[in-house]
């Protein structure tokens, strides 16, 4: 069995332009976020999802550079990229990141690999960890009977095809670190609020030739919990959009 990371990146983002291109350290989001994964153990391989798009050759190039695959694909069909990609690399599982969750937790990449070998599930999602550090699990096969049944070509919001219907098999991955159980907090990238607090947890944390941890974010939050004030009404906006994206038809039987 062949596993891998996919990480969905376009330049293409309306809330804040080019955010995957934003530097932090003298590096780019994108770049970082393929630091912290690379120190996952079990993934075979790292895939940078892009687009089509002559603008989305800068994040094959920013791959290439960081010693990653990359695969060019549907602009707007993410599913479908995710779907061709897989068939390229030969790939069985797929745990999903996006290119704007640059705290993406490595630890929790693998213990979701760990669950599809004990569980053999379609679909695998952990919601407990803060929002940024999570990833998805993907059975390759079940994405591809996915994009036979769907009757949509804009996939960019995904997970409800998989829990919908169609009796896919669905797992949660518990958090059993106290520490790291925190749903509440928001650490993603997705306005110019959210990037405030990110340069803020570099400006602390940040060694060259070193990747900080989730816990040590956490607990520099905890330290200074007035500093998630920065983006705590980014939320309200973020799930209005997802809401309004989460479009999910399929074809008729």
């Amino acid at each position: 069995m062949k596993t891998a990371i996919f990480i969905t990146a376009r330049t293409k983002s309306t809330r804040l332009t080019k955010k995957v291109l934003l530097k932090v350290k003298n590096k780019t989001i994108l770049e970082h976020l393929i630091e912290r994964l690379k120190l996952a153990k079990k993934p075979d391989l790292i895939v940078v999802c892009t687009s089509n798009n002559p603008n989305d050759t800068v994040l094959v190039d920013i791959a290439k550079k960081n010693g990653v695959e990359c695969f060019r694909g549907s602009e707007e069909d993410v599913l479908d990229r995710f779907s061709k990609a897989a068939s390229l690399f030969g790939v069985d599982f797929i745990v999903v990141t996006w290119g704007d969750e640059l705290f993406c937790d490595p630890e929790y990449i693998d213990k979701t690999i760990d669950l599809f070998k004990k569980t053999n599930a379609d679909f695998i999602k952990c919601n407990e960890l803060p929002l940024g550090t999570y990833s998805y699990g993907l059975k390759v096969s079940a994405l591809n009977k996915v994009c036979k049944i769907k009757n949509e070509s804009d996939t960019e919001v995904w997970g409800g095809y998989f829990t919908a219907k169609n009796g896919f098999k669905v797992e949660t991955l518990m958090v059993d670190d106290k520490e790291l159980k925190h749903p509440e907090i928001r650490i993603t990238l997705d306005y110019l609020e959210d990037f405030e607090l990110v340069k803020i947890i570099f400006d602390k944390l940040y060694k060259v030739g070193k990747v900080f941890s989730l816990k040590e974010i956490l607990q520099f939050l905890k330290e200074n919990p007035k500093l998630m004030d920065i983006n705590k009404d980014c939320q309200k906006l973020y799930e209005a959009n997802i809401k309004r994206l989460n479009k999910v038809k399929f074809k008729k039987q």
